[in-house]
C-alpha cells in the first residue's frame, strides 16, 4: 500500500473511534482517495461494515415526512391541471379507442429509441422498428440491450396492475432488460462500488457523487419500497410527489452495475400506471425527458447535494418530473384534437371497447354514462349488437334497467367421443339466481 492510500486508511480508522463522524465524512474521504487515482473499491464494503459496527448511522428513508410539507404553488399548481388532464384523457380514451392503438404503437417505439439513447445505445430507426415489432435478431450490443428495454416496457404495459414493488420484482425487471446482452450481473445488484462522474469541457473526469456501497444497497432498496408502499396505503401524500421522491432516492443508490438511468424510467412508468396516470402509454414520457436531457442531468445533479446526510430536497426532480408528464398530457390532447374526423371511432367502438374491459356485470346506463360519444338510442343498440354477436350476454332486465355480462366460455370434454366442446358458461344475476 502506497503512503498516500495509508493515509486514508489511517483516517478512516479515526473515524471509527468518534461516533459524531456519520457517513458523509465517509464519503468525502472516498472522493478523496479516488482524485488522488487510487482504487479503494475493495476497502469499501469493510469500511461500511465497520461503521455499523460502531454505531455510526447510515442514509434511511421515510417517505410520510413528505406530508408534513408545505409546497410551494408551482408544485401545487402542476398537481392540479395533472389531474385535470387525467380525467380528460379517460374520456378521450373510451371516445377513441381505435385511433388510440396507434398511438401506443408510436410510443413504445419512441420510448424505447429515447430511453436508450440517453445512454448512449443507438442504432438506425428502421431497425428500431424491426426490433419493435419483432421482425428481426439483434446484431449487436446494442440492440440486444433494446431489446431488453422493449421486452420489460411490454411487461410494464401489459401486467402493471400485478407488478409489486418489492425487491424481488425490481431485480426481476432488471435481469429481463439485460438478459438479451448476456451480462452475468443482470438481476442482481452491484458488486463494485460505482461512482457518478462528470466530464469536463477539458476532458478531465471528476467524481460528482458517490452512492452507497454494495455492502448498503440491498437493504436501501428494500426500505425505499417498504417506505413507498406504507406511504401510498397511507394516502397522506399525492402519488405525483411520491413517485418522484421513490424514483430520486433509487437513482442515488445507484444499486447496479448497469441499467440504472433505464430501470429508473422504466420504474417511473410502472409507478405512474399503477396510480392511473397512463398517459406514457401514448406518449413517450422517456421522449420528453430525451428532449430536456440537459434540465434532467441538472436536477439530478442538484438531488445529491446532502443526500447521504439526509438533507438532500428532492423538490428540482419532483418539479420537472410533473413538467415532463403535464407536457405529455398536452401533446396527447393535441394528437387526440388532429385526429382526422373520418377515422373517428363509431359508437359501436367505444361501447365495445368499455364492455370488454368491463370486469363484472354492468348496466345499460352504467354504459351510457360512460360512452357519452352518441345518444342514449346508439349506445343501447351497440349493445344489441354485442349482444347478437355473442360478444355479451343480456342476463336481466326490468323497467328501470338491463343487466350484461361479458361472454365466457368453458372447455367440455365429452369422454365417450374425446372432443373438446366450447360451451357458454351461466351468469348469476344479482339477486344469486340462474338466468
Amino acid at each position: 500500500m502506497k503512503n498516500s492510500e495509508i493515509l486514508v486508511e489511517n483516517s478512516m480508522c479515526r473515524i471509527f473511534s468518534k461516533l459524531k463522524y456519520k457517513t458523509a465524512v465517509f464519503i468525502q474521504l472516498l472522493k478523496v482517495s479516488s482524485k488522488m487515482g487510487y482504487n479503494m473499491d475493495e476497502r469499501t464494503n469493510e469500511w461500511m461494515i465497520n461503521l455499523r459496527k460502531v454505531g455510526v448511522e447510515v442514509r434511511k428513508f421515510d417517505y410520510m415526512k413528505l406530508a408534513d410539507r408545505l409546497w410551494d404553488g408551482e408544485v401545487v399548481s402542476y398537481i392540479a391541471k395533472i389531474h385535470e388532464c387525467k380525467g380528460r384523457q379517460e374520456l378521450f380514451t373510451r371516445q377513441k379507442p381505435v385511433e388510440l392503438e396507434r398511438l401506443i404503437e408510436i410510443a413504445r417505439v419512441q420510448s424505447t429509441e429515447a430511453s436508450n439513447k440517453i445512454e448512449g445505445i443507438v442504432t438506425t430507426s428502421t431497425r428500431i422498428k424491426q426490433l419493435m415489432n419483432e421482425k428481426t435478431t439483434p446484431k449487436s450490443r446494442d440492440e440486444s440491450e433494446i431489446v431488453g428495454y422493449r421486452d420489460v416496457l411490454n411487461t410494464i404495459h401489459e401486467s402493471h396492475d400485478f407488478i409489486p414493488i418489492r425487491t424481488a420484482y425490481i431485480l426481476q425487471l432488471h435481469r429481463d432488460l439485460l438478459k438479451h446482452a448476456g451480462l452475468s450481473y443482470g438481476g442482481q445488484f452491484k458488486n463494485t462500488q460505482n461512482y457518478i462522474n462528470e466530464t469536463k469541457a477539458d476532458g478531465t473526469v471528476v467524481t460528482r457523487f458517490i452512492p452507497l456501497s454494495p455492502y448498503e444497497t440491498e437493504q436501501a432498496i428494500e426500505a425505499i419500497c417498504e417506505s413507498y408502499r406504507r406511504t401510498l396505503a397511507m394516502e397522506t401524500v399525492d402519488p405525483l410527489i411520491l413517485i418522484p421522491t421513490f424514483i430520486s432516492d433509487f437513482l442515488c443508490i445507484h444499486p447496479f452495475n448497469d441499467g440504472n438511468g433505464r430501470m429508473s424510467r422504466l420504474l417511473t412508468l410502472l409507478l405512474l400506471y399503477q396510480n392511473g396516470y397512463e398517459v406514457g402509454k401514448y406518449i413517450s414520457i422517456e421522449k420528453q425527458i430525451e428532449k430536456t436531457k440537459d434540465a434532467y442531468y441538472d436536477v439530478l445533479e442538484r438531488i445529491d447535494y446532502g443526500w447521504h446526510e439526509e438533507e438532500n430536497d428532492p423538490t428540482p426532480f419532483i418539479k420537472y418530473m410533473l413538467q415532463v408528464i403535464l407536457a405529455c398530457y398536452k401533446e396527447f390532447e393535441e394528437r387526440v384534437g388532429l385526429m382526422s374526423e373520418k377515422n373517428r371511432s363509431t359508437v359501436y367502438d367505444v361501447v365495445k371497447n368499455y364492455v370488454t374491459e368491463k370486469i363484472g356485470k354492468f348496466t345499460g346506463a352504467e354504459v351510457i354514462a360512460a360512452c357519452p360519444i352518441g345518444s342514449r338510442s346508439a349506445v343501447l343498440n351497440a349493445l344489441n349488437k354485442l349482444t347478437k354477436e355473442e360478444i355479451i350476454v343480456k342476463c336481466g332486465s326490468g323497467r328501470e334497467r338491463s343487466m350484461y355480462g361479458k361472454m365466457l366460455w368453458k372447455m367440455r370434454t365429452f369422454p365417450n367421443r374425446g372432443d373438446i366442446i366450447h360451451n357458454m358458461l351461466e351468469y348469476v344475476d344479482i339477486a344469486g339466481e340462474y338466468v
